[in-house]
């Protein structure tokens, strides 16, 4: 216990807890240091649910009493499942507070904070250099595309806006050749109330002459469908005459006329025959090449989409080892600075030493307990043994005396002996299975007296009859109070 009371000291150390260098032992714990203890572990576990609870005993026993209780329900709350109330604060015991102080060293966090605020990789750097872009770009005020560069008057124009250029120097051209002015920074300059009225009207016929030139284009568009519509129908009537004065034509002869149509039809229809076998014989062989290379397209497209899913398979594989390999850069660059903050002093051969000695005294236990056990069972079987050859020697030896005792007196008596030895053997034997039973009992007895011992009984029942005493004096106070009140 030694070992571990020395490394719960050291978390607790660890935890804040002002521990003297002189308590190396649970059992050494005072109640305020057992208080604040647990109240230092509570704010490490959850800040929420020790924040609210004072380190100190307070100099009242009915504040006591509730800081016990609020101890007791907080430890219950965090998963404790052993025994606790306030005695186990005010009248402690050293198994109860081990147990206990065990439990909260396990609950509380393995990084410390400083651990956790230093940066785990490079991944993190890139996520708070990427919100800290992101927030200044917000903290700016929005502006449309097209102010956010400075316009100068000088600068070419885009290949884009060819159209736009030539649309208004073409319009430049107009108003030159209407009014003479020129375009620019002239038209912008301020004038009087008549130069103003004179551009107002000079704006309004400029406006009617471009309506009237839309609608005199869009008359000129109109004819010139009509037009050409009519160009296409006369066309298509020369056609037509065309055709009907060949027919009339043939119609003086129409019987020679209809007999080389007649053979002209058929030499055609041969022909078509003609060329329909020779388009079979070539088809057959294409259609089957056809369906070779369909057939081969489609396995090709089968074995190209399997591989493209093994593919697919593999970057999904090669993307969880790259993140997973993130993660495990991380964790271990996390514990590098976790470790980089632990203090130095602390030999870890000291440790280990201390680990390998407790795993031999162990095993020597081990083997002292088993050697006891196998000793135990021989001396059980050669006591069995004896007792069974004991209980055939007497009956044997029974059954011959009794036998000889009914003629001759002496063996009469010696039989009497015979008999009284083997009750007094039985006792003696009883009386040293009753013994070794005794002996046993007062170990167990001194045993459970040594954990008396250690629950600090007496000291805790004069701890509660002063506090007895306390809480008496404390009511007559107040008692005296409401009475002068």
């Amino acid at each position: 216990m030694e070992e571990v009371d020395r490394i719960l000291i050291h978390s607790l150390r660890q935890a804040g807890t002002d521990i003297d260098e002189d308590v190396q032992s649970v059992k050494q714990f005072s109640s305020e240091l057992i208080v604040e203890a647990v109240v230092r572990c509570l704010r490490v576990i959850d800040p929420g649910l020790g924040s609210g609870l004072s380190p100190t005993l307070p100099p009242g026993m009915s504040a006591r009493f509730r800081l016990g209780m609020s101890l007791a329900q907080a430890c219950q709350d965090l998963g404790y499942k052993g025994e606790i109330g306030y005695q186990t604060f005010l009248y402690s015991n050293e198994p109860e507070i081990r147990s206990l102080l065990m439990f909260l060293v396990e609950k509380l966090p393995r990084e410390s904070a400083e651990a956790s605020d230093q940066p785990a990789g490079k991944s993190v750097l890139l996520q708070k250099a990427i919100a800290a872009q992101i927030k200044a770009q917000l903290a700016l005020p929005w502006l449309p595309p097209s102010c956010r560069l400075p316009l100068h008057p000088a600068a070419q124009p885009r290949p884009d806006t060819h159209g736009t250029t030539r649309s208004t120097s073409d319009l430049a051209e107009l108003l030159n050749s209407f009014g003479g002015t020129t375009t620019g920074g002239d038209v912008l300059t301020k004038g009087t109330r008549f130069t103003h009225a004179e551009k107002f009207t000079f704006t309004q016929v400029l406006i009617s002459l471009s309506i009237k030139l839309m609608l005199n284009a869009r008359h000129f568009s109109n004819k010139s469908f009509q037009h050409y519509r009519g160009e296409l129908s006369n066309s298509e009537k020369e056609d037509t005459v065309r055709v009907k004065k060949q027919t009339i034509d043939l119609l003086p002869d129409a019987e020679n006329n209809l007999v080389k149509l007649h053979s002209l039809v058929e030499a055609s229809a041969k022909r078509v025959v003609h060329l329909a076998a020779q388009w079979e014989k070539h088809r057959a062989p294409l259609i089957d090449e056809h369906r070779r290379l369909k057939e081969l397209c489609s396995n090709r497209e089968m074995e190209s989409s399997r591989k493209l899913s093994e593919i697919k398979d593999l970057h999904d594989k090669i993307r969880q080892s790259a993140e997973e390999a993130k993660k495990k850069e991380g964790l271990y660059k996390q514990l590098i600075t976790e470790y980089e903050t632990l203090p130095k002093d602390v030999s870890r051969s000291a440790y280990t030493m201390r680990i390998l000695e407790i795993v031999s005294n162990i095993k020597k236990q081990k083997e002292e307990i088993t050697k006891i056990l196998s000793d135990t069972k021989d001396l059980q079987k050669e006591i069995n043994g004896l007792t069974g050859k004991l209980d055939r020697t007497f009956a044997v030896t029974d059954e011959l005396v009794f036998k000889d005792a009914k003629k001759d007196e002496s063996v009469r008596k010696s039989y009497k002996y015979l008999a009284a030895l083997h009750e007094n053997c039985t006792q003696l034997i009883q009386t040293i299975e009753d013994t070794g039973t005794i002996m046993r009992e007062i170990r167990d007895l001194e045993e459970q007296i040594e954990t008396e011992n250690g629950k600090k009984t007496v000291s805790n029942l004069e701890k509660i009859l002063e506090d007895y005493k306390a809480i008496r004096q404390e009511n007559s106070a107040l008692a005296a109070k409401i009475r002068d009140g």
